[in-house]
């Protein structure tokens, strides 16, 4: 029953990114402005829910997570209805910054409550439920965004939100238990000034990367640069002495266990995230699939997801994560290393079946990876726990995906031909009348030539991502190999 009101939570918050990626262009046609400029309706999301993720460690140990966790549905429902709503670009991207700070708080907080309920034995378990939207949102929530765009209006990626909201409330209400709310700690205001704002200025600057084509540009590195000193500031301060209660508890690196699993999943949302970029577009610009076709090719992918995560949650929690995640990503390695053989006319048998072989490796992956951290942590650090592993996958998962576009970007700019084809696509999806036969003319023209060129660029950056999933192999070796047990609590070494 718990577990329902998370998974309502995560969907909402999960699908809401995806969904909207689609959208993009129409929000070009409709508010007349440059690529640039509607990427913001993302990155204001994206900020607002990273900068939000370090209190809400906090805010749960101050006001419960019940009580939090309705305050977060609260605000992304109302957020994503004032979306619906917004009459111009500027006034979206408003909207979607609210709609963050609640969709950042309802991950973390959603962890945290699964595992206070399943307790150390049965993390696992109720780990695997929660992962279904993360895995799944990716791939669905496209084929979701085409249809209410083509079926309705791009509003509706909104509304849709709207009785989801109401449900999670009303559910999250009955089901879950009243919070028991100890005496508050003090609240760290150092650590918010320097991590908040540090983790949304990187990422900025992070994120700025695909557009700039380099991370030596100045709108990347200024942003970056700052953000950077102000997170590296805020490690002495979190490891200080007096500071008994920092916004994240980076103690908690003393637990062996807690280190492994940050660093497998670090490397895994790198290589899945950046991963997940790639699969839509090779459909869309090699194969001219619409966005919905590249979608509904993506679902083999979360059916093997499907197949394998409930029952490596199980093994997980009867045998320890160690075996489980090992052979997850022996399988997601071989079904990225069959990508690098990609050319513009490969078999779709052969693409699909990849995909499924990466669906069954990735639902035996990320999830067991974070229950094996939180499964050795006390009750009181559960939180603090859920929201380190939510920064780390956060931050991973904007530098895989700016790295993945700046790698394919230049690989593409390497083919004069593939170039052209990728620049007058663009220019096509724009233009009417007249003016887009002449460009779909040209199209054609080079199409024999840029094709193979530009299937190539793609089989190359998966040779990357290949390499990089298979590097998980190394911190996944030292996970846990027997079931949890008594937690420890880290943090209490402190003083001794």
């Amino acid at each position: 029953m718990v577990a329902g009101v998370v998974v309502l939570g995560a969907i909402m918050s999960i699908l809401d990114i995806t969904v909207v990626s689609v959208a993009l262009e129409t929000f070009q046609n409709d508010f007349d402005a440059t690529s640039a400029e509607v990427a913001w309706t993302m990155t204001g999301y994206t900020l607002a829910l990273a900068s939000v993720i370090p209190l809400t460690g906090w805010a749960a140990d101050r006001f419960g997570t019940k009580r939090l966790y309705l305050i977060a549905v609260t605000l992304f429902t109302a957020g994503s209805v004032l979306c619906a709503t917004a009459g111009d670009l500027n006034t979206l991207v408003l909207y979607r910054v609210l709609q963050g700070l609640g969709g950042g708080m309802l991950m973390p907080l959603g962890m945290t409550i699964l595992t206070r309920a399943a307790g150390p034995h049965r993390v696992g378990r109720v780990m695997a439920v929660l992962g279904i939207p993360m895995l799944l949102g990716p791939i669905f929530g496209p084929i979701l965004g085409g249809l209410l765009i083509d079926k309705a209006s791009w509003h509706w990626i909104f509304l849709i939100n709207l009785p989801l909201g109401i449900l999670a409330f009303v559910y999250a209400q009955i089901v879950l238990p009243k919070d028991n709310v100890e005496p508050s700690e003090t609240f760290d205001w150092l650590g918010m000034i320097l991590l908040s704002p540090g983790l949304a200025a990187f990422l900025y600057g992070v994120s700025s990367i695909p557009e700039a084509g380099t991370m030596w540009d100045r709108e990347v590195l200024i942003p970056a640069g700052i953000g950077a000193v102000l997170i590296i500031a805020f490690v002495p301060w979190a490891l200080n002495r007096r500071n008994i209660h920092p916004l994240v508890e980076l103690r908690l690196f003393q637990n062996v266990q807690m280190t492994i699993a940050v660093v497998a999943m670090a490397l895994f949302a790198i290589a899945f995230f950046g991963a997940s970029l790639l699969f839509p577009l090779y459909f869309q610009q090699v194969r001219d699939e619409t966005a919905l076709g590249a979608g509904l090719l993506l679902a083999p992918q979360g059916i093997g997801a499907m197949i394998t995560m409930p029952i490596a949650g199980f093994m997980a929690d009867k045998r320890g994560p160690g075996k489980v995640v090992m052979v997850g990503i022996t399988l997601v390695t071989i079904g990225m290393a069959m990508f690098t053989q990609l050319d513009d006319d490969t078999s779709y048998a052969y693409i699909l079946g990849s995909l499924f072989v990466m669906g069954l490796g990735m639902g035996s992956t990320m999830m067991p990876i974070m229950s094996s951290a939180l499964a050795t942590l006390t009750d009181h650090n559960i939180a603090r726990g859920s929201t380190l592993m939510n920064i780390t996958q956060q931050v991973a998962a904007s530098i895989g995906t700016a790295l993945f576009s700046v790698i394919l970007t230049n690989e593409i700019k390497g083919s004069r031909d593939a170039g052209m084809y990728v620049f007058l696509r663009s220019k096509l999806s724009q233009a009417s009348g007249e003016k887009a036969t002449q460009l779909k003319a040209q199209l054609d023209a080079i199409a024999p030539d840029a094709l193979p060129d530009l299937a190539s660029a793609f089989a190359t950056v998966f040779i990357v991502g290949t390499v990089l999933v298979g590097c998980v192999l190394i911190p996944s070796f030292f996970l846990p190999r027997k079931p949890p047990e008594k937690p420890v609590d880290p943090t209490a070494m402190v003083g001794h």
